[in-house]
């Protein structure tokens, strides 16, 4: 069982950065993949970026590579997500997630969720 509580997102300007933190309790955090979803109004949840059990593999969606950088940290179960030059389509809600085999897709283990709005 994991239990994901993500922070830290906000209202920013286009250009500006946010990082998300996602917290996760469970003595097992550190054996999962873990990655961060995102949706926004009338559209489905996609993918955003996923960082392997050992932090040594990273992924992006092509349309965040080069601007977003997931990191994690399993000495205090945690996972960040760096948002860098933030466009306005990147508004949506940010959800951290344990993922599944395919990093792209999420596994049974969500957060709640945190607002990012991008103004233009």
């Amino acid at each position: 069982q994991v239990q994901l509580v993500e922070s830290g997102g906000g209202l920013v300007q286009a250009g500006g950065s946010l990082r998300l933190s996602c917290a996760a309790s469970g003595r097992t955090f550190s054996s999962y993949a873990m990655g961060w979803f995102r949706q926004a109004p009338g559209k489905e949840r996609e993918f955003v970026a996923a960082i392997s059990w050992s932090g040594s593999s990273t992924y992006y969606a092509d349309s965040v590579k080069g601007r977003f950088t997931i990191s994690r940290d399993n000495a205090k179960n945690t996972v960040s997500l760096q948002m860098n030059s933030l466009k306005p389509e990147d508004t949506a809600v940010y959800y951290c997630a344990v993922t599944a085999d395919d990093v792209t897709v999420a596994g049974g283990y969500w957060g709640q969720g945190t607002q990012v709005t991008v103004s233009s």
